[in-house]
């Protein structure tokens, strides 16, 4: 099996990040080191994940965050090592995601998960019955 279908089938085609599932989306999802390559990342299976256009711009070569109200560098989110629930869990409607942890924080920060487009989108999502993944 090739290594980018393997990393759409382990995140089901979603992004690991946001969670927003590609077929809901005009977007083409991308192959993401998440270990930046800049940072000697290595090509393989455990070091990358699929994510959204945008929270990959947003993250660009990063795997640390100065997050409010912490004052400190945050480790970020890695998809393939930290458990997702550990970190995250959606608001009561399942329009804004919530850090559970500094790590979860820092990462909605950096890539601006709950920017005002996107909590009107999963609004819709949720409506059409679409969001939040089961």
């Amino acid at each position: 099996m090739k290594l980018r279908q393997r990393i759409r089938e382990l995140f089901e085609d979603r992004c690991a990040y946001c969670q927003a599932a590609e077929a809901l989306t005009a977007d083409i999802f991308e192959i993401e080191h998440i270990i930046p390559r800049a940072a000697d990342g290595e090509t393989v299976f455990e070091n990358l994940c699929l994510a959204c256009p945008t929270c990959n711009r947003y993250k660009s070569d990063r795997v640390s965050f100065q997050s409010k109200p912490s004052d400190s560098e945050v480790k970020l989110f890695h998809p393939q090592q930290d458990d997702w629930s550990d970190h995250f869990r959606w608001n009561d409607d399942a329009t804004e995601l919530l850090g559970v942890t500094p790590t979860g924080q820092a990462t909605i920060d950096l890539l601006r998960i709950n920017r005002p487009q996107m909590i009107r989108v999963r609004r819709m999502w949720v409506v059409m019955g679409e969001h939040p993944p089961q």
